[in-house]
């Protein structure tokens, strides 16, 4: 490519600490948003819109420190610990006969130190850092391409079933599947966090030449990068960023009981009532789903559930919540069908007979983009389930899990699902967590926010740092799927209709760690994993006991899977109902799993002021409850590449056995910190692997520099 320099005049506008750089028809805004962070937005033959998918506006004063200072063609914004240079350049292309222009943009730390940057045009390759490839319809298939260290290690992006725990060299569908939950943010060894703002389907790839983040449609490039010493500052900024975990209920800290699924409201009680007989904590059980008539009736069947208030009132003397299961599905059948597709509060197929999901019945999702169908739905579920009483849901299959994942053959009121898709499980939470908050008294005016995602009405609760005073601080739903900003909505999120084995149990830790770093501190599985599981199975009890130990240590520990033999259902008609799975209640194994299974539900009790705490660390710091063990220790090369073990909060170093017939296992004790193993008492120095003992009825669990002596003993 032969160029010659043109004279330059100008390149930058300011306003205020907002830098704009025009261009060949596109337009570059970059701005500080946030501490130690600024936002990066582009679009081509267009203004950059002021979309509010995940990120919330900065407190005011925020940027009080940061400067922004102009040297020609050279333009550099500081804002606390990062630093970004724009360099412009204006230059003719001979190839072309006419003048082209560039704006590059860098990032580096405080100190100088280069974090990423846009990639160059490589000379005659005349490469395209930021590209827009027009699409039908105004959207572009949009690229971003950054440079960034070989040597980096990374982590984050939400749930993806593989136990690889530094993603530096994968590569990552943006969509959501059951069981796979994509949430497009990283935080780097490096000492940076990177947001791709932008809920499109697409892709994410972490080469070791190049990062490439793609939207297949969008109308503009938007990014968030922050810069941190630590991973602890990283999560902080960006958990400022998207909004704070309410904080914990105190019912959401014991053990929750589930299968699939209790038939009646006797045999629910019947399960409630043993746990109380047999003296064991309890404090949530599940009406699983098709407790109603049709998917998308959102009330109780009464033959089965003939007095839910009666129900919630036993189960409250009992000291147990109720959670229901509520799905986005509305059956042709159902009662409220008709009217939901009238008024256009449905999921529409883009050509061709409109069934999205046969499974249930031919049914179409609710459009939990459209602020008049989270209104509905949540006005049917708090007339049908809150005014009882209830005040947990499980928000099931919220994707949604369409019967083929054809992203481009649906739209949505915000636009089609290939360009807003990835937000429908934050609306999905933020329906209810509005309906919850504010009881639908304002919490969803039909005409607000409808060119984003609603961000600005988060109301977290969390900005005040408080520990839980607010109506805003008890709400906890259990979600099958999340995006950026879910958290803020009270997303409680599981990992999917995982297989019952032993390497599916080894996925969930790296996915708990991956989760935590994406901004969501509420994880959970599915104890024992969700299909594959027979009650009298010696090899299955092994697995289940392991995994129960594991979930002891999760941020939600919670019995739920469909076991072996099923039974079949019938109405009073002789109608056939959904089948239900075998007991899944501790006692459901034997006596020998029983005795193990209860000590541990007791060790969680005994854990409650410290899991508390760890509630209240991630509402008012952000910090994630499972942590990689890099989270607490980053000078520690080591505890960058642990994927099976963690740390549950600072304190305690988790190793489970995931190892079908193991009674033994390495662990790796990080350095800068004694470690007292919770069953023998003994203390042993960090920096150093040690062979741990791990009969069936033991996980090797490790306490910091001598931390909760009480915990001695019990494990």
């Amino acid at each position: 490519m032969i160029e010659q320099t043109l004279p330059a005049d100008g390149p930058f506008q300011v306003d205020g600490l907002r830098l704009t750089w025009r261009g060949g028809g596109e337009t570059v805004v970059v701005e500080p948003w946030g501490k130690d962070s600024v936002r990066v937005r582009s679009a081509l033959g267009a203004d950059v819109a002021d979309t509010d998918w995940a990120l919330l506006v900065p407190e005011p004063g925020t940027h009080a420190a940061a400067r922004l200072e102009l040297d020609g063609d050279t333009a550099v914004l500081v804002n606390g610990r990062i630093r970004v240079e724009a360099k412009a350049r204006e230059f003719f292309d001979a190839q072309l006969g006419y003048p082209r222009f560039s704006c590059r943009l860098s990032f580096y730390d405080v100190d100088g130190r280069l974090l990423l940057r846009e990639t160059g045009d490589g000379g005659a390759l005349k490469i395209r850092a930021r590209d827009y490839d027009a699409q039908t319809g105004g959207t572009c298939r949009t690229r971003v391409l950054l440079d960034s260290d070989p040597a980096e290690k990374l982590y984050g992006m939400g749930q993806y079933q593989q136990d690889i725990l530094d993603i530096k060299g994968c590569t990552f569908e943006l969509a959501h599947r059951n069981s796979q939950v994509s949430v497009p943010f990283v935080l780097s060894s490096a000492g940076y966090g990177f947001l791709w703002h932008n809920p499109a389907i697409g892709r994410a790839t972490f080469a070791a030449n190049r990062t490439e983040w793609e939207a297949e449609s969008a109308r503009q490039i938007d990014y968030w990068v922050t810069a941190g010493s630590s991973p602890a500052e990283i999560t902080r900024a960006y958990a400022a960023a998207t909004g704070h975990v309410p904080m914990m209920p105190e019912y959401g800290l014991g053990l929750w009981q589930s299968k699939l699924r209790y038939v009646d409201q006797e045999q629910l009680l019947d399960v409630a009532r043993e746990y109380r007989r047999r003296d064991l904590p309890l404090d949530v059980i599940v009406a699983d789903f098709f407790h109603w008539p049709r998917m998308g009736d959102f009330r109780f069947e009464e033959e089965f559930w003939p007095d839910p208030a009666a129900m919630v009132a036993e189960l409250t003397e009992l000291g147990v919540e109720l959670m229901v299961s509520v799905w986005p599905q509305v059956s042709h059948e159902s009662e409220n069908y008709a009217e939901m597709s009238r008024r256009g509060l449905l999921a529409l197929t883009n050509r061709g007979v409109d069934i999205q999901m046969q499974f249930g019945g031919p049914s179409r999702f609710v459009d939990v983009t459209n602020p008049a169908a989270r209104a509905y739905v949540w006005e049917k579920c708090r007339e049908n389930y809150a005014r009882h009483g209830i005040r947990m849901f499980w928000l099931d299959e919220a994707e949604p899990e369409y019967g083929s994942y054809d992203y481009a053959a649906y739209r949505y009121h915000l636009g089609q699902a290939i360009e807003v898709g990835n937000l429908y499980p934050q609306l999905f939470s933020r329906a209810f967590y509005n309906g919850m908050t504010d009881d639908g008294a304002h919490g969803e005016d039909s005409s607000a926010h409808d060119e984003g995602s609603g961000a600005h009405d988060e109301g977290s609760g969390a900005r005040d740092g408080g520990d839980g005073g607010s109506d805003r601080t008890g709400v906890v739903n259990l979600v099958r799927c999340a995006w950026a900003g879910s958290q803020r909505y009270g997303a409680l999120v599981w990992s999917g209709d995982i297989h019952s084995s032993f390497p599916s149990m080894r996925r969930q830790v790296t996915a708990g760690i991956h989760m935590g770093v994406a901004g969501i501190p509420w994880f959970t599985t599915d104890i024992g994993g969700f299909g594959g599981g027979h009650v009298d199975d010696p090899a299955f009890r092994e697995l289940l006991v392991r995994w129960f130990q594991l979930g002891a240590f999760l941020p939600v520990m919670r019995m739920h899977g469909d076991r072996a033999p099923s039974a079949e259902v019938y109405a009073a008609d002789g109608s056939p109902r959904r089948h239900t799975g075998a007991g899944n209640e501790l006692w459901s194994y034997g006596p020998d799993v029983f005795e193990i299974l209860s000590r541990y539900a007791r060790l969680r009790e005994a854990m409650r002021d410290y899991t508390r705490d760890l509630m209240r660390q991630a509402h008012a710091d952000g910090q994630p409850v499972m942590r990689g063990m890099f989270h607490e220790f980053p000078d520690d090369p080591v505890a960058w590449e642990l994927a099976d073990q963690f740390l549950f909060g600072p304190d305690l170093l988790v190793a489970p056995v995931m190892v079908e017939g193991a009674t033994s296992r390495r662990v790796y004790l990080p350095a800068g910190a004694s470690w007292t193993d919770l069953r023998s008492g003994n203390a042993a120095a960090g920096s150093q692997w040690i062979d741990a003992e791990a009969p069936l009825d033991v996980i090797p669990v490790f306490a910091r520099n001598g931390a909760l002596p009480e915990l001695a003993g019990k494990v």
